[in-house]
């Protein structure tokens, strides 16, 4: 940061030598003018080498701009409806700086596994096509289910004689209708809790005509949702189509409270269903381990979390341990919905693009390139781990008590600097990759 002090001492000096030497009006007028001119000279400078250093370091710009993928780079990436490079480049750019938000529907479906980085156009058609028919087919079996609930219980159990989908794989047998009568009935609630912090981002949904959130909600069965907006009854009862096709899609997991939390950002940014939800379940194929009933996936990960701070930090490891905290059991929530709570929504999807990014570019057999960190399936726990580090101070000099450290950690939605976590976490990545994975 530009040191401002010989500013201040030239300005000062300036004008007592100048005040001093006249008492004439207009004089008087030329040294107010020309103390303006310096003021404005010197705010300048510091705008110019702020901004060259990476960040403006003033009060109205807390956060490190960076430049997201445009439109004009996203059209430069694909020749004949492909991906050049099988898109390297592209995931590069996503993963130092996210996506524009007019483009990001077109994007996160290669980010999130649903199109090949190296398909075609014609490929990726044919691609949408099949698994519209496929999420299709869920919605149907959803309103099957629904209504053997109602039967006797002679006739609760579900054919499991399809046991492949159209795309060739075999799935799990159907759940029992009153496993997913309970699911049901959690998404529901869960729909109509969920907050409004999407609508500014999603205009043309925020818009949407109230006949048009009535007949969708009446369509999944959705009742409950009182004096609602109809932005707001839409976008539950979206919430409810996609959570019961899911539920369905994989009825190992089901549904868990959080999985909407995952979805609602899904779903402001990709308007159609069928796609929101392939979306979704690219999210989920790592995701889902977080909502296992034994929570194996949760404490791998908090102990990687646990793994990083140690490493980077061992005196702030010790102290966590006196307070028993060193199984880092209060970033519980920041993991299960991937720092969702503690983030604004748009920082939401800036981190969760690049962490996707950063996973596709593992799937894509993406390695380390000079300096830069390599790309890691496991960047939301660095940049768990970065969150608490950058608390160190606060918790190593104030906090006497897990309890008072689950409480800083659930009331930290709206302070974080997401651009400075990830440079924290990708600085991380660089150091101690090797020894994490």
């Amino acid at each position: 940061m530009l040191n401002w002090s010989w500013v201040e001492r030239g300005i000062e000096s300036f004008v007592m030598v100048a005040a001093g030497g006249s008492s004439n009006e207009r004089w008087r007028r030329c040294v107010a003018l020309a103390v303006t001119a310096l003021a404005g000279l010197a705010l300048a400078v510091a705008l110019v080498v702020s901004s060259r250093s990476g960040c403006l370091t003033l009060p109205w710009c807390r956060e490190k701009r960076r430049h997201p993928l445009t439109r004009k780079e996203w059209n430069n990436f694909s020749r004949d409806g492909k991906l050049r490079g099988g898109g390297m480049k592209f995931l590069e750019k996503v993963r130092s700086g996210g996506v524009d938000p007019s483009i990001r529907a077109e994007v996160w479906p290669f980010l999130l596994g649903v199109y090949d980085m190296n398909s075609s156009g014609a490929e990726r058609n044919a691609i949408r096509e099949q698994r519209r028919k496929e999420y299709e087919k869920l919605r149907r079996r959803c309103h099957q289910s629904a209504d053997e609930d109602d039967k006797s219980s002679s006739t609760d159990e579900t054919e499991s004689s399809d046991s492949q989908s159209s795309t060739g794989e075999p799935t799990m047998a159907n759940p029992a209708a009153e496993d997913f009568a309970t699911w049901q009935r959690i998404i529901r609630l869960d729909a109509i809790r969920s907050d409004a912090e999407w609508i500014p981002y999603s205009p043309r949904q925020a818009a949407v005509p109230e006949a048009e959130a009535l007949r969708l909600a009446s369509a999944v069965g959705l009742t409950d949702y009182g004096d609602m907006e109809p932005c707001r009854i839409y976008h539950a009862a979206r919430l409810v189509a996609v959570l019961e096709a899911y539920a369905l899609h994989d009825p190992e997991i089901g549904y868990c409270q959080g999985m909407s939390d995952l979805l609602s950002p899904i779903l402001a940014v990709m308007e159609v269903d069928d796609e929101a939800f392939w979306c979704f379940v690219g999210f989920m194929k790592r995701a889902r381990h977080n909502f296992r009933l034994d929570q194996a996936g949760i404490q791998r990960q908090l102990q990687v979390v646990s793994k990083l701070i140690k490493l980077r930090d061992a005196d702030l490891y010790q102290h966590l341990e006196k307070l028993q905290a060193e199984d880092c059991a209060f970033a519980y929530r920041m993991v299960l919905v991937a720092l969702r709570r503690e983030l604004t929504f748009e920082q939401t999807l800036c981190l969760w693009e690049v962490m996707w990014a950063d996973q596709a570019a593992v799937r894509a057999g993406y390695r380390r390139r000079t300096r830069s960190a390599p790309p890691t399936d496991d960047l939301l726990l660095y940049a768990i781990a970065a969150c608490v580090l950058q608390r160190r101070k606060a918790i190593m000099e104030r906090f006497n008590s897990v309890a008072e450290i689950q409480k800083e950690f659930n009331n930290i939605a709206g302070q974080l600097d997401i651009w400075k976590l990830l440079d924290d976490a990708q600085d991380m990545v660089a150091a101690l990759h090797d020894k994490i994975e």
